[in-house]
């Protein structure tokens, strides 16, 4: 049995190197095929008109085209208030394409800022606005942002070494997380119309989970897109997280209220706000004791037998010596520490005795009138609704402020996060052409080289359908082997088992076999005598055998190995005559 099972299992091991051996040379074939027909890593061109499209594969380019700042935060301490974190142009620290390089912030705890101007302004008028780019924390998030600013258009403004944190934006987009709170921002700033003042508006939180974009170390890709209809779309990895209209789904709302609460407005005196009121003709009845107390002294409570009440809990420690550094003048008189009394370690208790509290029957507290209706309740007083004066009916808060430059702005606790190929188009399908062209092909070799052997054995079965069959036999064979071993086993106990209870039915076969085949062909050589001879020895058999029999009742039917080895002979010597 053992060697089966020990078969069975290296036609599994053996199936299963085959496998992985066919589908590594399947790989191989196809990645010499890839080798012959497809070139190298060529960096990502955008198939139409872009504001911005950087795939960060030159560090020439970056350093002619972003912009370090070099301001300074306001109202921090000066330690931390430079922007002085470390950008540097690098590969992937895993699963990188051979030239495929990115924007890597290696600093953490420190203000980091980096801006590039667009080819021309963005004007919110009739195209869409579609930004997208890469992100991949490469050492996990603890806590800070990934996300990008959209920059206003504005002369004040156009320096980009003196970008900060309160440089004007349009928008803002990207991750964010510290502690458990992950976030994907898109905050718009929204002018009004009538004064002019600039209010954020930030986007309602998506519905599905974010935290694994944040742990498990994989670049992913984050597209927004907003269109001149007002409506918006977020999106990570081509999946829709986010979406609604810039005028319903943002706080606070776009437009205000058409009323507001009068401020000048106030409750009247006379106004009775109170649902209910004490009943005023409630009476304290006679018996109700409010100085009673919560408890009493049990009396029932007796001081245990052993109870040394003249002993202290506590007695000085005799073996304790001054300090030698003790001041009387600052420090007091010195007394020795004081130490449990060895005498109650063994009692129940030492020094006074005090009896127990437990709940008085007769405290009923404070008595307090019951509550019932208010009959001069006027309900809960609202000031009145006047005309808002600041209301105004934005229709289009898709035209928005126009955008000159994007910028990052950041401050995280983990180093080493990851940019690539952000793009700024008025073109979705560009949009989309440069994530086939640089995101699905990183991803695509991130999915062969993280699969694990489970997922290449269903994907060559997926090739290779006849595998079907194989399996099915390797899972048939041993159900069968196990069947079998199983029921033969059983059969052989039950054998053993009728063999055990019945030793002498099996020597009664043997003697009549034997009178039946003496009867049946006596010898020619001895006659009529031996016939006489047969029958008389016949009888001695039978004699012989009640002899067992009786012999055997009166023992109280013994085990075979019990039966005396005299019986045994005596059996032999009438079946061999």
């Amino acid at each position: 049995m053992a060697r089966i099972v020990a078969c069975v299992v290296l036609v599994y091991l053996g199936v299963c190197c085959n496998i992985l051996n066919a589908d590594e040379n399947h790989e191989n074939h196809d990645n010499v095929s890839d080798a012959i027909q497809k070139p190298p890593y060529k960096s990502p061109e955008p198939s139409g008109f872009a504001y911005l499209a950087d795939n960060f594969d030159s560090e020439e380019r970056f350093k002619d085209t972003w912009i370090l700042s070099e301001a300074k935060k306001d109202d921090i301490d000066e330690d931390i208030a430079q922007f002085d974190g470390i950008w540097s142009i690098e590969e992937l620290k895993k699963h990188a394409h051979d030239g495929d390089l990115g924007l890597v912030l290696k600093s953490k705890a420190r203000h980091a800022a980096v801006s590039t101007p667009l080819i021309k302004p963005f004007y919110f008028e009739d195209k869409p606005l579609i930004v997208q780019y890469e992100v991949n924390f490469q050492d996990g998030q603890e806590c800070g942002g990934a996300y990008l600013k959209l920059l206003t258009l504005d002369d004040n403004y156009e320096d980009l070494k003196q970008f900060h944190d309160k440089t004007p934006y349009t928008i803002m987009f990207g991750p964010d997380k510290c502690g458990n709170d992950h976030k994907l921002h898109f905050i718009f700033r929204h002018k009004n119309p009538l004064n002019g003042t600039i209010t954020e508006k930030h986007c309602k939180k998506p519905k599905d989970s974010l935290e694994d974009y944040y742990k498990d170390k994989f670049p992913h890709l984050y597209t927004l897109i907003i269109r001149p209809d007002s409506t918006y779309q977020i999106k990570v990895d081509h999946k829709v997280l986010n979406a609604g209209s810039l005028l319903d789904d943002f706080a606070p709302p776009v437009n205000p209220p058409l009323e507001i609460e009068d401020p000048n407005d106030q409750q009247p005196e006379d106004w009775d706000d109170r649902e209910k009121i004490p009943d005023p003709l409630a009476i304290k009845p006679d018996d109700w004791d409010e100085d009673a107390p919560a408890q009493i002294v049990d009396e029932e409570d007796v001081m245990p037998e052993g109870w040394l009440e003249e002993e202290p809990p506590m007695i000085p420690n005799t073996a304790s010596v001054k300090p030698d550094d003790w001041d009387v003048e600052m420090d007091g008189e010195w007394e020795p520490p004081e130490i449990p009394n060895p005498k109650c370690m063994d009692a129940p208790g030492c020094g006074p005795y005090k009896q127990s509290m437990k709940k008085n029957p007769r405290y009923k507290g404070k008595w307090l009138a019951p509550l019932v209706n208010n009959p001069n309740y006027k309900g809960k007083w609202k000031p009145k609704l006047i005309h808002n004066p600041d209301y105004f009916n934005d229709e289009h808060p898709f035209r928005m402020l126009p955008i000159a430059a994007v910028g990052f702005e950041l401050w995280s606790m983990s180093p080493d996060i990851y940019f690539d190929n952000i793009i700024v188009t008025d073109d979705e399908k560009v949009a989309k052409q440069w994530a086939d062209d640089s995101f699905e092909i990183k991803r695509v070799k991130i999915a062969v080289e993280t699969e694990s052997i489970w997922s290449r054995i269903a994907r060559f079965t997926t090739d290779h359908p006849w595998m079907w069959v194989v399996y099915v036999l390797l899972l048939a064979i041993p159900t069968i082997l196990l069947m079998y071993c199983c029921c033969l086993s059983e059969d052989k106990t039950d054998i053993d088992e009728e063999e055990e209870k019945s030793p002498l039915r099996l020597g009664d076969d043997i003697l009549k076999n034997a009178e039946i085949e003496n009867l049946r062909f006596p010898n020619p050589e001895f006659g009529d005598q031996e016939l006489a001879a047969v029958e008389v020895k016949g009888a001695e058999k039978e004699t012989g055998i009640e002899e067992i029999i009786e012999s055997d009742d009166k023992v109280g039917k013994k085990n075979p190995e019990e039966i005396p080895q005299e019986t045994i002979c005596s059996c032999k010597c009438v079946i061999s005559s």
